[in-house]
Parts: C-alpha cells; structure tokens; sequence
C-alpha cells in the first residue's frame, strides 16, 4: 500500500473532511475516513475574512491561518488514532486549505488558501502539500476546479459518457467521455449548497435542509426563479469558476428586493437554481452524457437529486457510491491524489477545464 491523507474544507464551513487514500497500482480506495468539526466561534471568523465586507483584516487572517493549521493537524491526528496506522505509514498529507478569496478574472488573478501547513508537518510529522490552486493561476487558468483529472482517473467508464456532479457549497461538473483519446472538461455552474445552508441557517437556525425536506414543503416562484436565472456568471463562456464571494445571502437578498415571499418558498427557488443550473450546464455543453453520478453533500438531498432527475429523464443518476467511494469522501481523496501528484511530479490540472497554457504540477511541499 502506498497510502496518503486528504484533507479538505470546502466553501460550506461545516467541517474538515480527512481520509486515509491508498494510491498505488493504478487503483485508488479510501481506508479510512472522518470528519472534524469546525469550532462555531472560528467559522464566523472565517466568514468575515470570506464576505465582501470588513473581511479585509490582516491580523484576523494571520490569526485564522494558524488556527486552521492546528485544526488540520488535529484532524490528521484524530484520524490517525482511529485507524490501523500511524505518521509512519502516510507518505504525504494533501491539505486544499480554506478559500478566503478567488479572484480568478482580476487584472493580476489571484486565489488564496489559508490553513498553515508548515505547522500541519510539524504537529503531524507527515510532509504536507498545500497550496494547490496557485500554479494553476500563475499557468493562466482558473485555478478551479482542480478535481476533473481525479475524476477521470478512478471514475470514466469505457462504455458511458459520464458527468461527476460534485455539489458542495459551489457545484462543479467534470464531463469524462468513454473515448480515452478525448479530453476531459468541467467548470463550475454556479451554487451547490452554497445558498441552500445560508438560508436554511438564517431562517430556521438548522446549518442545512435534511434531504430538502423544508425546500419541498415549499412552492416554486417562477418570478424569483426568472430573475435569478439572470446572473450573468451562468451564460459566461467556459472556462469558468466562482465561489462566496459572488454567491451568498447578499446575492438571495438582492434578488428577492421588496417581494414577500415564504421563507420555505425561497428554499424551494434555491433548489431548483442549482438542480436547473446543473442540468442545463450538462445539456448545453456536454448533451452526450449517459450518466449523471453526484458526490459531495448535494448527494444526500433526496428533493434536488429528485428534481435533477426530472429535469433529466433520459439520463441515469446515481451517485460515487455505484463506483466504489462514498460521496463525502470524494474531495478529500482527490487530495490525497493531487498529493502524490505533485511528489511524482505528475501535472495534475486539465487546461481545457481551468483554461491554463499547459499541463503543471500543483502544490507547494512541507517536508517532515
């Protein structure tokens, strides 16, 4: 076994996904698995530095970053002790950081991750790679998504063109033809669960819908529908990537004005943006899909997968589970995975995905 740690923290807050990956004669399995909650105190202040408002605090950002790095180290460590290994056995530690801010489209693009990984290596003393996006961006690309490649190696199929729909607090596809000898491709469409958990949040103090149920006991606004179907990022060309600072409760607020609508209405509307987003994102520019298969915490919202469906009935969706990994897991290991990339020196981003010149190798090392 050749085995590495993934660590992830994406744009919902709602805790560090951490797995055990064995990489190692072209396969890929995950040994072990948790996840580590993230202390409410410290997602608040993560949430200042991520909004467009006051987040611009050099001190708190110091700050969060060694907070985040001692996190990261206690989740490894955590895992670790729930497992049958030790530091010993672990070549690597992938850590994705957390998102403070992705400005891909500025003049100088930029996109910044914080979680210190030099003290990961020290608390854990496992070699940690971090810092992934960055290359990507310097090589002219989006610097997301980066999981497209980690997509087609453990999930493209010979008999089906496929689409990996991974709905965490963003939703990005990856499109993996059966044919080997074509390239693979992917974006974000727009809000996963991003807007969903803020406004279930704020209404019913719950940080997310159990299986969409709220959003189903609510009834469709086509107006509001209509009108937020008018943000510009969904028609802009490919490729492309986003995040909170675009789509937050700023943006649902924006959009509702002055209408009166019911709170569970508006988690209606949110649900049938991203299912709608998604879906048409597959049919305009990948329409020779056979398969739709979700990961990330969308999987488990019965109502959206249940809408994703009928906007799709000609197409099968499942999700990772079918190809052998459980849709929480998935990020995480993708990280592990880019790991052993960059100590392979193995170029792991798809410029017709992030839109770089080239192929590069992502990462930056914290050796033991």
């Amino acid at each position: 076994m050749t085995l590495y740690i993934g660590l992830m923290s994406g744009t919902s807050l709602d805790a560090i996904d951490a797995a055990i990956v064995d990489i190692s004669d072209d396969q890929i399995s995950v040994k072990k698995a948790t996840d580590y909650p993230i202390p409410e105190p410290l997602k608040q202040q993560l949430l200042t530095l991520i909004s467009n408002n006051g987040g611009d605090n050099i001190e708190l950002l110091g700050d969060v970053d060694a907070q985040l790095g001692l996190l990261f180290a206690n989740a490894v460590n955590q895992l670790l002790e729930q497992s049958d290994y030790t530091a010993n056995d672990i070549c690597a530690i992938g850590s994705h950081g957390q998102t403070i801010r992705h400005r891909p489209d500025n003049k100088t693009p930029f996109t910044l991750q914080i979680g210190d990984a030099a003290r990961i290596t020290e608390l854990t003393g496992i070699t940690t790679v971090a810092d992934f996006r960055r290359r990507d961006i310097a090589a002219g690309g989006q610097g997301a998504p980066l999981v497209p490649a980690f997509h087609r190696a453990i999930f493209a199929s010979e008999n089906h063109d496929r689409c990996i729909v991974n709905i965490g607090g963003m939703a990005n596809i990856s499109f993996l033809p059966r044919n080997i000898k074509d390239a693979t491709a992917g974006f974000d469409t727009g809000p996963g669960n991003v807007l969903l958990d803020s406004w279930c949040q704020l209404q019913t103090g719950k940080s997310f819908d159990a299986n969409g149920d709220w959003a189903r006991s609510g009834a469709l606004s086509k107006e509001l529908l209509n009108t937020m179907l008018q943000e510009p990022y969904f028609s802009q060309p490919i490729p492309k990537s986003t995040g909170r600072e675009q789509f937050n409760l700023d943006w649902i607020n924006k959009h509702l004005g002055e209408n009166a609508i019911e709170s569970h209405d508006v988690q209606n509307c949110l649900t049938e943006l991203t299912a709608r987003t998604i879906i048409e994102a597959i049919d305009i520019h990948f329409p020779q899909t056979h398969e739709i298969i979700v990961c990330g915490g969308g999987a488990y919202n019965a109502f959206l997968k249940e809408r994703m469906q009928q906007l799709s009935p000609e197409r099968a969706l499942l999700d990772t589970t079918s190809c052998g990994i459980d849709p929480n897991w998935v990020e995480a290991a993708a990280f592990a995975w880019l790991a052993h990339c960059c100590l392979n020196k193995i170029p792991a981003n798809e410029p017709l995905v992030t839109g770089a010149r080239s192929r590069v190798v992502l990462g930056a090392i914290y050796p033991k």
